[in-house]
């Protein structure tokens, strides 16, 4: 019964998606001392935690698309390659050294143990596409926080022209 409502409102499933990502995020900025802007240890394995369990969905997602011809899964591949390398700037910027040592290299391998789970944990449709949601959810909250520019440095325009593109080269998939 919930997975057809949830199939249904399938936008709902990325709202809440975006929610819990963005939770996570607020939770982790509460740890940041505003006098000193000093990061508690604390505030890095939520980060860490809750983009390991991101990047484990996306390599769980790698192996069960809905369209299993090649070109879709380059495209899914490369589209979430630059994701993680502007995500990868993000951390690495606020976390330093500790990121450098120790978090990349969770996050790496999140990857590729959402992989392994992937080749041998089948999932409906249903659930699927309620995996693809939640993440749609998480990719756009940390587009927003990471890649988009600050308002000061926004430029519409190359925003627009992006997504247009983006949008067309979906299209014609």
């Amino acid at each position: 019964m919930i997975g057809g409502i949830l199939e249904r409102y399938v936008y709902l499933v990325a709202l809440i998606g975006f929610i819990l990502f963005y939770g996570l995020e607020h939770l982790a900025q509460r740890g940041i001392s505003r006098e000193t802007a000093t990061i508690n240890t604390w505030v890095f394995w939520v980060h860490i935690g809750s983009f390991g369990a991101y990047n484990a969905l996306i390599g769980y997602l790698l192996v069960h698309r809905d369209v299993q011809r090649p070109v879709v899964l380059v495209l899914f591949a490369g589209a979430m390659g630059l994701h993680f390398l502007v995500t990868d700037h993000g951390l690495h910027k606020h976390f330093q050294e500790l990121y450098h040592d120790v978090g990349r290299w969770l996050l790496s391998t999140a990857v590729l143990v959402g992989w392994a789970i992937g080749q041998m944990v089948p999932v409906s449709e249903t659930q699927l596409r309620i995996l693809f949601a939640l993440l749609a959810g998480g990719v756009i909250l940390n587009v927003m926080k990471e890649e988009l520019p600050e308002h000061y440095d926004n430029r519409f325009k190359p925003f627009l022209a992006g997504a247009t593109g983006y949008t067309l080269l979906l299209l014609s998939i």
